[in-house]
Protein backbone atom coordinates (compact mmCIF):
# COMPACT_ATOMS: atom_id res chain seq x y z
CA UNK A 1 0.00 0.00 0.00
CA UNK A 2 1.40 3.44 -0.95
CA UNK A 3 2.67 5.62 1.87
CA UNK A 4 -0.07 7.97 3.08
CA UNK A 5 1.83 10.09 5.61
CA UNK A 6 5.27 11.64 5.72
CA UNK A 7 6.79 13.67 8.57
CA UNK A 8 9.42 16.35 7.99
CA UNK A 9 11.82 17.18 10.81
CA UNK A 10 12.78 20.85 10.85
CA UNK A 11 14.05 23.66 12.99
CA UNK A 12 11.54 26.28 14.04
CA UNK A 13 13.26 29.39 12.68
CA UNK A 14 11.43 31.51 10.15
CA UNK A 15 13.75 30.44 7.34
CA UNK A 16 13.76 26.75 8.32
CA UNK A 17 9.96 26.72 8.35
CA UNK A 18 9.83 28.39 4.94
CA UNK A 19 12.15 25.69 3.60
CA UNK A 20 10.24 22.82 5.20
CA UNK A 21 6.90 24.19 4.01
CA UNK A 22 8.26 24.56 0.48
CA UNK A 23 9.30 20.89 0.53
CA UNK A 24 5.88 19.97 1.96
CA UNK A 25 4.10 21.87 -0.82
CA UNK A 26 6.22 20.28 -3.56
CA UNK A 27 5.65 16.79 -2.13
CA UNK A 28 1.90 17.30 -1.98
CA UNK A 29 1.84 18.57 -5.56
CA UNK A 30 3.89 15.62 -6.81
CA UNK A 31 2.07 13.01 -4.70
CA UNK A 32 -1.65 13.84 -4.34
CA UNK A 33 -3.12 12.06 -1.34
CA UNK A 34 0.14 12.13 0.63
CA UNK A 35 -0.34 13.87 3.98
CA UNK A 36 2.82 15.78 4.92
CA UNK A 37 3.35 17.06 8.47
CA UNK A 38 6.08 19.07 10.17
CA UNK A 39 7.80 18.05 13.39
CA UNK A 40 9.45 21.21 14.72
CA UNK A 41 12.58 20.41 16.74
CA UNK A 42 14.76 22.78 18.75
CA UNK A 43 18.47 22.24 18.08
CA UNK A 44 21.54 23.21 20.08
CA UNK A 45 22.21 26.11 17.71
CA UNK A 46 18.69 27.44 18.37
CA UNK A 47 19.07 27.28 22.14
CA UNK A 48 22.31 29.27 22.39
CA UNK A 49 21.62 32.80 21.23
CA UNK A 50 23.87 34.98 23.37
CA UNK A 51 27.32 33.96 22.11
CA UNK A 52 28.93 33.57 18.66
CA UNK A 53 28.43 30.08 17.23
CA UNK A 54 32.18 29.58 16.89
CA UNK A 55 32.44 29.70 20.68
CA UNK A 56 30.07 26.74 21.04
CA UNK A 57 32.32 24.45 19.02
CA UNK A 58 31.45 21.08 17.60
CA UNK A 59 29.71 20.17 14.38
CA UNK A 60 26.06 19.75 13.53
CA UNK A 61 24.77 22.50 15.80
CA UNK A 62 21.60 22.76 13.73
CA UNK A 63 21.03 19.12 12.80
CA UNK A 64 21.94 16.74 15.66
CA UNK A 65 18.58 16.74 17.46
CA UNK A 66 16.70 16.39 14.18
CA UNK A 67 18.79 13.36 13.25
CA UNK A 68 18.12 11.80 16.64
CA UNK A 69 14.38 12.27 16.05
CA UNK A 70 14.69 10.54 12.67
CA UNK A 71 16.48 7.59 14.22
CA UNK A 72 13.65 7.29 16.77
CA UNK A 73 11.11 7.26 13.94
CA UNK A 74 9.67 10.67 14.83
CA UNK A 75 10.46 12.08 11.36
CA UNK A 76 10.88 10.49 7.94
CA UNK A 77 13.06 13.16 6.39
CA UNK A 78 14.90 16.28 7.50
CA UNK A 79 15.17 19.49 5.52
CA UNK A 80 18.44 21.35 6.12
CA UNK A 81 20.25 24.37 4.77
CA UNK A 82 23.19 22.60 3.15
CA UNK A 83 25.67 25.00 4.74
CA UNK A 84 24.63 23.63 8.18
CA UNK A 85 25.05 19.94 7.30
CA UNK A 86 28.15 18.11 8.66
CA UNK A 87 30.14 16.02 6.19
CA UNK A 88 29.51 12.80 8.16
CA UNK A 89 26.16 11.25 9.11
CA UNK A 90 25.01 8.98 11.92
CA UNK A 91 24.78 5.29 11.03
CA UNK A 92 21.55 4.63 9.17
CA UNK A 93 21.09 8.16 7.82
CA UNK A 94 22.30 9.76 4.58
CA UNK A 95 21.92 12.86 2.46
CA UNK A 96 19.46 11.73 -0.23
CA UNK A 97 18.81 14.88 -2.29
CA UNK A 98 20.32 18.31 -2.90
CA UNK A 99 17.86 20.82 -4.33
CA UNK A 100 18.46 23.40 -7.04
CA UNK A 101 20.49 26.24 -5.61
CA UNK A 102 19.12 29.68 -4.86
CA UNK A 103 21.51 32.62 -5.36
CA UNK A 104 24.63 31.46 -3.44
CA UNK A 105 26.13 34.89 -2.86
CA UNK A 106 26.43 36.93 0.32
CA UNK A 107 24.73 40.33 0.40
CA UNK A 108 25.01 43.61 2.25
CA UNK A 109 22.21 45.57 3.86
CA UNK A 110 23.68 49.03 4.29
CA UNK A 111 22.95 51.90 6.64
CA UNK A 112 21.05 54.73 4.91
CA UNK A 113 23.52 57.01 3.18
CA UNK A 114 25.72 54.22 1.85
CA UNK A 115 25.06 52.68 -1.55
CA UNK A 116 27.79 50.06 -1.96
CA UNK A 117 30.64 48.14 -0.36
CA UNK A 118 33.05 50.69 -1.83
CA UNK A 119 31.23 53.49 0.07
CA UNK A 120 31.90 52.05 3.52
CA UNK A 121 34.08 54.41 5.56
CA UNK A 122 37.30 53.74 7.43
CA UNK A 123 36.51 51.76 10.59
CA UNK A 124 33.00 50.81 9.45
CA UNK A 125 31.06 48.58 11.86
CA UNK A 126 30.01 45.37 10.06
CA UNK A 127 27.60 42.88 11.64
CA UNK A 128 28.00 39.14 11.04
CA UNK A 129 28.29 35.95 13.09
CA UNK A 130 30.33 34.16 10.40
CA UNK A 131 34.10 33.78 10.76
CA UNK A 132 34.20 33.03 7.02
CA UNK A 133 32.67 36.42 6.20
CA UNK A 134 34.76 38.23 8.79
CA UNK A 135 38.00 36.77 7.46
CA UNK A 136 37.30 37.65 3.84
CA UNK A 137 36.12 41.20 4.53
CA UNK A 138 39.05 41.85 6.87
CA UNK A 139 41.41 40.54 4.21
CA UNK A 140 40.18 43.30 1.90
CA UNK A 141 39.53 45.93 4.56
CA UNK A 142 41.53 45.34 7.76
CA UNK A 143 40.15 48.64 9.09
CA UNK A 144 36.63 47.18 9.46
CA UNK A 145 35.26 46.60 12.97
CA UNK A 146 33.44 43.25 12.93
CA UNK A 147 30.49 42.98 15.32
CA UNK A 148 28.98 39.60 16.26
CA UNK A 149 25.24 39.39 15.65
CA UNK A 150 22.87 36.42 15.96
CA UNK A 151 19.18 35.88 15.33
CA UNK A 152 16.84 35.46 12.39
CA UNK A 153 17.01 37.62 9.26
CA UNK A 154 14.68 40.32 10.61
CA UNK A 155 16.57 40.50 13.90
CA UNK A 156 19.91 40.91 12.13
CA UNK A 157 18.57 43.63 9.86
CA UNK A 158 17.09 45.42 12.87
CA UNK A 159 20.52 45.40 14.53
CA UNK A 160 21.70 47.71 11.77
CA UNK A 161 19.88 50.43 13.74
CA UNK A 162 19.83 48.94 17.24
CA UNK A 163 23.62 48.44 17.36
CA UNK A 164 24.56 51.41 15.17
CA UNK A 165 26.08 49.26 12.42
CA UNK A 166 27.11 50.47 8.98
CA UNK A 167 26.26 47.17 7.29
CA UNK A 168 25.14 43.61 7.97
CA UNK A 169 26.20 40.65 5.86
CA UNK A 170 23.64 37.94 5.13
CA UNK A 171 23.00 35.17 2.59
CA UNK A 172 21.09 36.13 -0.55
CA UNK A 173 19.15 32.86 -0.43
CA UNK A 174 17.55 33.59 2.94
CA UNK A 175 16.73 37.17 1.96
CA UNK A 176 15.07 36.06 -1.27
CA UNK A 177 13.18 33.13 0.23
CA UNK A 178 11.70 35.26 3.00
CA UNK A 179 10.71 38.11 0.69
CA UNK A 180 13.37 40.61 1.82
CA UNK A 181 15.05 40.89 -1.57
CA UNK A 182 14.07 44.56 -1.90
CA UNK A 183 16.19 45.36 1.18
CA UNK A 184 19.42 44.08 -0.39
CA UNK A 185 21.84 46.97 -0.92
CA UNK A 186 24.48 44.97 -2.80
CA UNK A 187 25.12 41.39 -3.91
CA UNK A 188 28.75 40.67 -3.08
CA UNK A 189 30.86 39.17 -5.84
CA UNK A 190 32.37 35.79 -4.99
CA UNK A 191 35.72 37.58 -5.47
CA UNK A 192 34.87 39.60 -2.35
CA UNK A 193 33.07 36.93 -0.31
CA UNK A 194 33.26 33.30 -1.36
CA UNK A 195 30.12 31.51 -0.10
CA UNK A 196 29.86 28.90 2.63
CA UNK A 197 29.94 25.28 1.51
CA UNK A 198 26.49 24.45 0.12
CA UNK A 199 25.13 27.99 0.58
CA UNK A 200 21.79 28.47 -1.19
CA UNK A 201 21.00 24.76 -1.54
CA UNK A 202 18.74 22.60 0.62
CA UNK A 203 19.52 19.04 1.65
CA UNK A 204 17.00 16.27 2.27
CA UNK A 205 18.27 13.67 4.72
CA UNK A 206 16.55 10.31 5.18
CA UNK A 207 16.98 6.83 6.56
CA UNK A 208 19.03 4.70 4.18
CA UNK A 209 16.71 1.69 4.47
CA UNK A 210 13.46 3.64 3.95
CA UNK A 211 13.02 2.80 0.26
CA UNK A 212 9.45 4.07 0.09
CA UNK A 213 10.28 7.52 1.44
CA UNK A 214 13.42 7.76 -0.68
CA UNK A 215 11.41 7.04 -3.83
CA UNK A 216 8.98 9.83 -2.90
CA UNK A 217 11.67 12.50 -2.49
CA UNK A 218 14.16 11.61 -5.24
CA UNK A 219 12.64 14.15 -7.65
CA UNK A 220 14.08 16.99 -5.52
CA UNK A 221 17.67 16.20 -6.52
CA UNK A 222 19.17 18.73 -8.95
CA UNK A 223 22.19 17.21 -10.68
CA UNK A 224 24.16 20.39 -11.39
CA UNK A 225 23.76 21.69 -7.85
CA UNK A 226 24.52 18.25 -6.40
CA UNK A 227 27.81 17.97 -8.34
CA UNK A 228 28.90 21.44 -7.23
CA UNK A 229 27.95 20.94 -3.58
CA UNK A 230 29.52 17.46 -3.44
CA UNK A 231 32.81 18.99 -4.60
CA UNK A 232 32.56 21.74 -1.98
CA UNK A 233 31.75 19.24 0.76
CA UNK A 234 34.61 16.94 -0.27
CA UNK A 235 36.99 19.87 0.19
CA UNK A 236 35.50 20.64 3.61
CA UNK A 237 35.68 17.00 4.68
CA UNK A 238 39.34 16.75 3.62
CA UNK A 239 40.17 19.89 5.59
CA UNK A 240 38.22 18.49 8.56
CA UNK A 241 36.41 21.79 8.99
CA UNK A 242 32.96 22.70 10.24
CA UNK A 243 30.56 25.42 9.17
CA UNK A 244 31.92 27.80 11.83
CA UNK A 245 35.52 28.12 10.58
CA UNK A 246 37.00 30.36 7.86
CA UNK A 247 36.75 27.81 5.06
CA UNK A 248 34.80 28.63 1.91
CA UNK A 249 34.21 26.90 -1.42
CA UNK A 250 32.08 27.52 -4.45
CA UNK A 251 31.49 25.11 -7.31
CA UNK A 252 29.98 26.13 -10.64
CA UNK A 253 28.86 23.66 -13.28
CA UNK A 254 28.74 24.62 -16.96
CA UNK A 255 27.68 21.75 -19.17
CA UNK A 256 29.77 18.79 -18.03
CA UNK A 257 32.56 20.92 -16.54
CA UNK A 258 33.04 21.92 -12.91
CA UNK A 259 34.98 24.94 -11.67
CA UNK A 260 35.72 24.84 -7.93
CA UNK A 261 37.28 27.62 -5.87
CA UNK A 262 38.38 26.96 -2.30
CA UNK A 263 39.60 29.26 0.45
CA UNK A 264 41.18 28.96 3.89
CA UNK A 265 41.93 32.02 6.02
CA UNK A 266 42.96 33.07 9.47
CA UNK A 267 40.23 34.80 11.48
CA UNK A 268 41.78 38.23 10.92
CA UNK A 269 42.18 37.66 7.17
CA UNK A 270 45.94 38.16 7.23
CA UNK A 271 46.83 34.57 6.28
CA UNK A 272 44.77 33.88 3.19
CA UNK A 273 44.86 31.00 0.71
CA UNK A 274 42.60 30.79 -2.34
CA UNK A 275 42.84 28.40 -5.27
CA UNK A 276 40.70 27.23 -8.22
CA UNK A 277 40.53 23.88 -10.01
CA UNK A 278 38.51 22.55 -12.96
CA UNK A 279 37.40 19.06 -13.92
CA UNK A 280 34.60 17.01 -15.39
CA UNK A 281 31.50 16.78 -13.20
CA UNK A 282 32.01 13.05 -12.76
CA UNK A 283 35.18 13.87 -10.78
CA UNK A 284 33.47 16.37 -8.48
CA UNK A 285 34.44 14.73 -5.18
CA UNK A 286 37.97 13.92 -6.36
CA UNK A 287 38.38 17.56 -7.36
CA UNK A 288 37.29 18.76 -3.94
CA UNK A 289 39.79 16.46 -2.24
CA UNK A 290 42.58 17.42 -4.64
CA UNK A 291 41.96 21.13 -4.18
CA UNK A 292 41.97 20.68 -0.39
CA UNK A 293 45.31 18.84 -0.67
CA UNK A 294 46.72 21.74 -2.71
CA UNK A 295 45.61 24.18 -0.01
CA UNK A 296 47.16 21.97 2.69
CA UNK A 297 50.46 21.94 0.79
CA UNK A 298 50.33 25.75 0.74
CA UNK A 299 49.86 25.88 4.54
CA UNK A 300 46.13 25.55 5.18
CA UNK A 301 46.68 23.04 7.98
CA UNK A 302 48.82 25.47 9.96
CA UNK A 303 46.25 28.25 9.48
CA UNK A 304 43.38 26.02 10.63
CA UNK A 305 45.32 24.78 13.67
CA UNK A 306 45.86 28.39 14.68
CA UNK A 307 42.15 29.10 14.18
CA UNK A 308 41.16 26.16 16.40
CA UNK A 309 43.66 27.27 19.04
CA UNK A 310 42.35 30.84 18.90
CA UNK A 311 40.56 32.07 22.01
CA UNK A 312 37.28 32.04 20.04
CA UNK A 313 37.33 28.23 20.25
CA UNK A 314 38.66 27.91 23.79
CA UNK A 315 35.50 28.59 25.74
CA UNK A 316 34.66 26.17 28.53
CA UNK A 317 31.25 24.57 28.18
CA UNK A 318 29.99 26.05 31.44
CA UNK A 319 30.75 29.52 30.09
CA UNK A 320 28.41 29.03 27.11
Amino acid sequence: MPKKRLVIGTRGSQLALWQANWVKSELEKRHPGLAVELNIIKTTGDKILDVPLAMVGGKGLFVKEIEEAMLRGEADIAVHSMKDVPTFFPEGLALRCITEREDPRDILVLKPGFSSFADLPQGARIGTSSLRRKAQLLHLRPDFRMIDIRGNVETRIRKLTDEDLDAVVLAAAGMNRLGFGSMVSEYLSTDISLPAIGQGALGLESRIDDDETNALIDFFNHDETAWAVKAERALLRRLEGGCQVPIAAFGKVTGDRLTLTGLVSSVDGRQFLKKTATSGVEDAEKTGISLADDLLIQGAGKILNEVYNHETFNVKKEEV
